[in-house]
């Protein structure tokens, strides 16, 4: 993997990191939801078909699924061994937040994606999901500082920080959110999910804690039910 991909798959897990993995509630879309509502986001989360499988998904149609997920694959890439957000599901987490919790940023997303086409066009004589890594990666880095031009709303900064804030989200998120395929993200960071009970040893390590098998919050839920 280059150094590039290194560099950016670090900052990533750092920042999940450093906002304690994110948990499974700290960035969950409905974490500020009434309780009914937050269960219906779960069962939506847990039932609805993942885009890789239906084809569209929950909101996005098939060629801005394309766009995300080659996005979203750039900021946080795979290796071998390490999963990227295409193996963490991050697509699944993006398309059905938006469908849900998340449905006021459905226009910014159809805005930004808009936008993120035609000056890839432009720029580069096609879309962003048909470009070779090395034109992605100058597309990204284009809108991180605010250089591509055509961005009016969202502007290009607006648009790139949602992605990677949803980024981290689809990869630390737990799983009922879906993304964080398979715990793949919380490996990544030693977390270990919703354990029933932490001694204060546990609270205060930093190390990855490795007693107990990863557990989210659905294994909870069928166990206090």
């Amino acid at each position: 993997m280059a150094k590039h991909d290194a560099a950016r798959r670090t900052f990533l897990v750092r920042a999940a990191a450093g906002a304690g993995a994110v948990a499974g509630a700290g960035l969950a879309p409905e974490a500020s939801a009434e309780p009914a509502q937050r269960e219906t986001a779960r069962t939506q989360a847990a039932t609805e078909p993942r885009p890789g499988d239906s084809g569209h998904g929950a909101f996005f149609n098939h060629a801005d699924a394309a766009s995300v997920a080659a996005f979203t694959e750039r900021l946080m890439p795979g290796a071998p061994g390490s999963p990227g957000a295409r193996d963490a599901g991050v697509l699944n987490y993006i398309d059905l937040a938006l469908a849900g919790a998340y449905a006021d940023l459905q226009d910014v997303y159809r805005r930004g994606l808009a936008q993120l086409d035609t000056y890839c066009r432009t720029a580069h004589n096609a879309p962003f999901a048909r470009l070779d890594a090395a034109r992605q990666d100058l597309v990204i880095a284009a809108l991180e500082d605010g250089t591509a031009p055509g961005f009016v709303w969202p502007t290009a900064q607006e648009f790139f920080n949602i992605l990677r804030t949803h980024t981290v989200e689809g990869m630390f998120a737990d799983p009922i959110y879906g993304g964080n395929r398979d715990f793949a993200g919380w490996r990544l960071v030693g977390f270990p999910g919703a354990q029933a009970v932490f001694t204060a040893a546990d609270m205060q390590s930093r190390q990855a804690f490795t007693r107990a098998p990863i557990v989210g919050l659905q294994l909870q839920a069928r166990r206090s039910s």
